[in-house]
């Protein structure tokens, strides 16, 4: 019961407690929830360090700079940053996503990689050891879920501290007892099980690829848009994201690039072929918006609308993670279409047979969803159905 504006006594219907399917459902949306929304933010970022590392490797192999040089150094700091303190921002992220203390809990990302841990790590020391049973150190740079996992523990202790800690001392004492707590259990316990349990998630996926990838390819990307719609890929993101974080490059993260430009090909076949002002913008808008590694313009401002340009791109898109698995194309950064054709060149050997299978398989694959669409996919008296909805984003608070 509450009282409105009014003075009036308003009755509120309790919320139906959640049971079985339903609580475990709402207990998986809020954990990919926590994780997309850490990861989201640095998303552009990761994508932007990544491609600058490749091209250093171009500036590199072709002669116009030295390994050695302060040039160099001071690029591959640049492309190195984000990657090396990621544990900081993601723990920073996620503290804020469950309206925990994002300070502190970047503080405890700052421990995991302080430089006497990671040379600890290198040197293949133990933190402690009990009969045959050794607790290493782990080096935490590039890790993602471990942080997660702290920035939790951190809101939890934090908040259980304030319960019966006395406020003139909760100032200094809180953030020293979660800081010795929460690095101590991350460092002996939660911190090595989900570095290893990543790593096996990354392996694992590596391993169902060399299997058959080129079947592999042609099912996720002809069914990948689709996810998009019901908003599904967001359980994917932090997997392809994981590749980056443990192995440094995504197979899988190549194969997802390919519908995004399949998208924009059925949308600027739409826009070519239409001679209907407004369609003509919507489709350039949605393709220029492809081609730069956005496909929602072009899924829900035309392609989903008039469902043959869908359905054609989606074929092509399923052509072209067919031969992405046929030429075992790799990616070294997470953004893909045209604007990220850089993410395809080796960061350590530069421009190699990888780049230019990438760049073919993207074309081929643009191509073919554009003619699709144009011959098949779209004529002007078509009905445009009503714009559909994005699904929210589990990552965003509502």
């Amino acid at each position: 019961m509450q009282l409105t504006n009014s003075g009036h006594e308003t009755h509120e219907k309790p919320k139906p407690a959640l049971t079985g399917k339903k609580r475990v459902k709402a207990w998986f949306n809020e954990l990919i929830g926590i994780i997309t929304g850490s990861m989201m933010p640095i998303i552009s970022i990761l994508s932007a360090s990544g491609i600058i590392k490749s091209l250093l490797a171009v500036l590199t192999t072709t002669g116009l700079i030295t390994a050695e040089g302060s040039i160099y150094l001071i690029i591959n700091a640049m492309a190195d940053a984000v990657f090396y303190f990621l544990p900081v921002l993601i723990g920073y992220n996620a503290a804020k996503r469950i309206d925990g203390n994002p300070i502190l809990t970047a503080v405890i990302g700052g421990v995991i990689i302080h430089p006497t841990v990671i040379e600890a790590a290198n040197n293949s020391l133990n933190i402690w050891s009990f009969g045959n049973l050794n607790f290493p150190f782990v080096s935490y740079t590039y890790s993602i879920f471990p942080m997660i996992l702290a920035a939790w523990m951190v809101k939890k202790l934090e908040a259980w501290l304030k319960t019966w800690v006395s406020i003139y001392v909760q100032a200094i004492f809180i953030p020293m007892v979660v800081i010795g707590l929460v690095s101590a259990v991350t460092f002996i316990l939660t911190g090595p099980v989900i570095t290893w349990l990543s790593q096996g998630l990354a392996v694992g996926l590596q391993t169902l690829l060399t299997w058959n990838a080129p079947i592999f390819g042609a099912v996720i990307d002809g069914f990948y848009q689709i996810l998009v719609i019901f908003g599904l890929h967001w359980g994917i993101i932090p997997i392809y994201v994981n590749d980056f974080a443990t192995l440094g490059y995504s197979y899988l993260s190549a194969m997802v690039s390919m519908p995004i430009v399949a998208q924009g090909g059925a949308a600027l076949a739409v826009a070519i072929k239409s001679k209907k002002p407004k369609i003509k913008e919507l489709g350039y808008a949605g393709a220029i918006s492809a081609f730069s590694g956005i496909t929602e313009p072009a899924i829900y401002g035309i392609n989903l609308r008039f469902r043959k340009p869908f359905i054609m791109a989606s074929i092509a898109s399923a052509v072209g993670g067919f031969l992405t698995g046929v030429f075992k194309i790799n990616m070294w950064s997470i953004i893909g279409s045209i604007i990220g054709l850089p993410s395809f060149i080796d960061p350590v050997n530069g421009i190699t047979s990888n780049f230019w299978y990438a760049v073919f398989v993207t074309f081929l694959t643009l191509a073919l969803s554009f003619v699709l669409t144009y011959i098949w996919g779209y004529n002007d008296d078509m009905v445009m159905a009503e714009k559909r909805e994005k699904p929210i984003n589990p990552g965003k608070r509502k």
